[in-house]
């Protein structure tokens, strides 16, 4: 074992507080320290002795050249809010509703070229020759339309306060400090600038040991609005790519592509292209496209990273669009290590499965601020960081013990953590357990149950582990609780698209396929399945013995005389009223299943999809409420579906979901190798080292009984939240 007191820690420093900052570095077993946005380093810290990591943001900070070329500045689309036409004139005021102090009406581009009025109504454009723009006023007026149609306007816009900084500024009260502008990097002389100025700045920090990119050069999208008590937050997707767009860019992809683009292709009738959406083939190509560039032009600032001795980090969250850490362009990158934010198991499992680097940091939460992401008080009167530090952390640690990281630490401003003693002390034990899992993988992997489980969206291994972005806790999001659960269980996951199996087919290693989400989701799978290759091929995989698991409204779509496409699988059917004369078979509740066998109080699974009845009698109903079917189960020839009408996550869920995997692969036998016995605990065993960890994941003490793979029982105590270590 190697020594666990020290190191792999990341501390935020400040100046003004080096003696707080150097105190906790050494009770905290910190071997680097890091600036945060808003903070400086100290000559004191600088010198003490630790390695330094510095925040960088390549397109905010810089507002001096960002004034002088306002026409570099990043901007999008926007999609004014509707407006009902009572008379044959209509005038729109394109900001009312936005936050207009982050976005300002582009009128240096042609509005008659880049623009576009709808009829919503109708779904059709308005002739450009029935609109005019009004600079002085902002506003458009459409003429000849149409009474009581709806109408809106897709403008272009630039965004005059980074996004990011923007809520740290409101967040944390930085008054009268200067809003910082993003440029956009897409420019040649953006370009030439960005280099010049990053190559000054590596000369002017000579202290700098690990530069961190925070991230790269796009935002995801975050549209703000003008009522901060009702609706702060407009729209947000983590995965979007509306904030890429430019004329310049647009013009750039179709000589490269062939493909033109509108803004309607953004603005997809005001639905944007956030992750949910099945991507149109369009916008996959402009994610490309993005990707492309974004990987060149980052490649050559990492380059000049290199050139002066330092190391490249990369922050996953923020201006990570076109980063694509699952991108197979992303080790072109040569970053020495990436950094992610996390709240969850799911998301630590984001960010240790990324290939390409050699270093895997978690920033853990909560963040030094005064709030949370949520408002939340956090550190200040009200706030209990110990508690959210302890919540957050028995849910990552659940992925450590399956996927290993290389380093943790904290983000934020370090003089607030004085008023808590307590959170002081919890994350020096913290980071001593830390140390102790990563050791665990030294040279080790922990066991897991034979066969991969493939988790079937649109999107596939390009966004493993996500659905939207942090937390997990929005209605009808049932993919995220999906992936909370399988982050911690002794499973191998991965991450599979329709186009990967009308490509490639199923691997031959994948026991289970899970797919989850709702009607026309990118989760579920939208049109996907009124492919015939699709369903055939998938039918005939599971008839060979394979396991098709459906949760909330899988394979769903508007086809033929069925709603879920492999019903025949699923033994379930979704009434959406396009059958309401067909009757429906009355099934008989199977009782004893192996799927059920632990459910001990009444299954909470969020927000659940209705009127899923049975197809046939060949369906076992194991649960259901008010003749709704909410857990099923089928064999299917030499294969198995199961079907759930929602998933939310839990400890008894959890363990649910990981007992239908066992029944679905056939190998219901597994439940009984190193898995505990009680499911409010877990439990990894790594082999090569003969060592079993266990967890209590909450906050009672719990006893829990594991059994190896020979059925020797090994009981075990634990305190709350606590670990053991057992050496078999």
């Amino acid at each position: 074992m190697t020594d666990k007191s020290k190191g792999f820690f990341t501390l935020p420093g400040e100046a003004g507080y080096e003696d707080l900052t150097l105190e906790l570095a050494e009770k905290w077993g910190a071997d680097v320290i890091r600036d945060s946005d808003g903070t400086v380093l100290s000559p004191r810290i600088l010198t003490s002795g630790y390695e330094i990591y510095s925040t960088l943001c390549l397109i905010r900070g810089v507002n001096d050249w960002a004034k002088a070329h306002r026409d570099k500045l990043q901007q999008n689309f926007l999609m004014s809010d509707p407006v009902i036409a009572s008379e044959s004139t209509v005038t729109i005021d394109l900001l009312k509703g936005y936050f207009r102090e982050q976005f300002e009406i582009n009128c240096n581009d042609d509005p008659k070229k880049w623009w576009q009025v709808f009829d919503r109504t109708t779904g059709e454009e308005v002739p450009k020759d029935n609109w005019e723009f009004n600079r002085e006023t902002g506003t458009v007026v459409i003429k000849n339309a149409k009474k009581w149609h709806k109408y809106t306007v897709n403008f272009l816009a630039y965004r005059i306060w980074e996004a990011i900084s923007m809520y740290n500024h409101i967040t944390n009260n930085w008054g009268d400090r200067e809003h910082l502008m993003p440029i956009d990097p897409i420019y040649p002389e953006t370009q030439e600038f960005i280099l010049s100025h990053l190559e000054k700045w590596l000369q002017e920090h000579p202290h700098t040991n690990v530069v961190r990119f925070t991230s790269m050069f796009y935002n995801f999208c975050w549209l703000w609005g003008d009522d901060p008590e009702h609706l702060r937050y407009r729209y947000s997707d983590w995965g979007s790519y509306d904030f890429s767009v430019s004329p310049y860019a647009m013009t750039k992809f179709e000589e490269k592509t062939g493909i033109k683009l509108t803004s309607e292709d953004f603005i997809n009738k005001g639905l944007l292209n956030n992750t949910h959406n099945v991507p149109s083939p369009k916008i996959r190509a402009w994610m490309d496209f993005i990707n492309e560039f974004v990987v060149t032009f980052g490649r050559k600032c990492v380059d000049l990273v290199h050139k002066y001795g330092k190391k490249a980090y990369v922050f996953y969250d923020d201006h990570w669009i076109g980063v694509e850490p699952y991108s197979p362009r992303f080790k072109d990158f040569n970053f020495d290590g990436i950094i992610k934010c996390v709240f969850n198991a799911f998301e630590a499992r984001k960010c240790a499965g990324v290939t390409g680097v050699e270093t895997h940091e978690l920033r853990l939460h909560p963040y030094l601020f005064p709030t949370g992401l949520k408002g939340e008080p956090t550190f200040k009167e009200g706030g209990n960081p110990t508690k959210d530090a302890k919540n957050f952390w028995v849910k990552v640690r659940r992925a450590l013990l399956r996927a290993p990281v290389q380093r943790i630490g904290l983000g934020g401003y370090l003089h607030l953590v004085k008023d808590f003693p307590d959170f002081i002390d919890y994350i020096e034990e913290l980071a001593n357990e830390f140390r102790t899992l990563k050791s665990l993988h030294e040279n080790d992997k922990p066991y897991t149950v034979p066969g991969k489980v493939a988790v079937l969206t649109c999107w596939g291994r390009l966004r493993s582990w996500i659905c939207s972005g942090h937390m997990h806790e929005q209605p009808q999001l049932d993919l995220n609780h999906v992936n909370e659960a399988l982050a911690g269980l002794p499973l191998d996951v991965e991450y599979i698209s329709f186009d990967d199996i009308r490509e490639k087919g199923i691997p031959d290693d994948v026991k289970i396929i899970i797919n989850c989400g709702r009607l026309d989701s990118a989760w579920s799978g939208g049109d996907n399945w009124k492919d015939p290759e699709i369903v055939a091929k998938i039918t005939e995989w599971v008839a060979a013995g394979g396991g098709f698991i459906g949760i909330a409204e899988p394979t769903a779509t508007i086809f033929s005389s069925q709603y879920f496409q492999l019903s025949h699988i699923l033994g379930v059917d979704r009434e959406i009223g396009r059958t309401l004369s067909r009757n429906k078979y009355k099934y008989t509740l199977t009782e004893k299943h192996f799927i059920t066998d632990e459910v001990k109080e009444d299954t909470d699974f969020g927000t659940e999809v209705d009127n899923v009845y049975a197809i046939d009698g060949e369906t076992d109903v194991l649960a259901e409420k008010g003749g709704n079917v909410r857990i099923a189960a089928r064999k299917f020839a030499d294969g198995r579906g199961v079907y759930f009408s929602g998933f939310r996550f839990n400890a008894q869920n959890t363990r649910l979901l990981f007992r239908a995997i066992l029944w679905a692969m056939g190998r219901e036998e597994y439940i009984n190798r190193w898995t505990c016995g009680n499911f409010n605990t877990e439990c990894a065993y790594f082999p090569n080292s003969r060592r079993l960890v266990v967890i209590n994941n909450g906050e009672n003490r719990e006893t829990t009984v594991i059994n190896d793979d020979k059925g020797n029982r090994i009981e075990v105590s634990l305190e709350p939240y606590a670990v053991k270590i057992l050496e078999i």
